[in-house]
């Protein structure tokens, strides 16, 4: 990124969730790149599932308190959690403090270790839902954009079957759109073409 012109400055078109930080750092660097790293992979899984009911700005802003007290998303750290650091992550106002959220993290981090075990990698799991490729969508305004799709279900039901939680059709989208398996980005968006 050109630092000698700060994003807020930069009239390239843009999604139109895209207006303010963090949206615009995440949203030009970030969100839609296809994501093969298993780590970063677990870190986005725990992210949208305590986004649900809030809104992703909230969840950019406490992100880095997130990978500090979640052990950078290391999932055989976060497996491992006991009921002290249940307490600890429940006391800590950097992050959504609702446990069930919590405690879906952990339980999903004990059921990602075991995808991980079955496939050799999470990545290899979840790509398989797109056939391997990212799916290139050509919306034209952010209206048109489902909340969920076929490949999202396909993918929720897998997951709950499995024993994940806060895996419902829409955060699975979700998911999918920030981790590259689909492009969503508008066709007027500079990012469009360049992913």
């Amino acid at each position: 990124m050109d630092i000698s012109s700060p994003p807020h400055l930069d009239a390239r078109p843009r999604c139109a969730w895209a207006r303010r930080e963090p949206n615009l750092s995440y949203h030009d660097h970030e969100w839609g790149v296809p994501l093969h790293d298993d780590r970063a992979l677990f870190e986005f899984l725990v992210l949208e599932g305590a986004q649900a009911g809030l809104s992703w700005e909230t969840i950019l802003k406490k992100r880095d308190n997130y990978r500090a007290v979640f052990d950078r998303f290391d999932p055989a750290k976060v497996a491992a959690y006991d009921d002290a650091k249940v307490a600890a992550l429940l006391a800590d106002p950097g992050i959504v403090r609702n446990r069930l959220k919590i405690a879906a993290a952990i339980q999903n981090a004990r059921t990602f270790l075991a995808v991980q075990r079955e496939f050799g990698s999470f990545d290899r799991y979840v790509w398989g839902f797109v056939g391997g490729q990212p799916k290139r969508n050509a919306w034209a305004s952010l209206r048109e954009i489902p909340a969920k799709t076929a490949e999202a279900e396909a993918l929720s039901r897998d997951l709950s079957r499995r024993g994940f939680k806060f895996v419902g059709p829409t955060i699975c989208y979700a998911f999918m759109q920030a981790t590259g398996l689909v492009n969503d980005h508008t066709v007027d968006c500079f990012r469009y073409a360049q992913i």
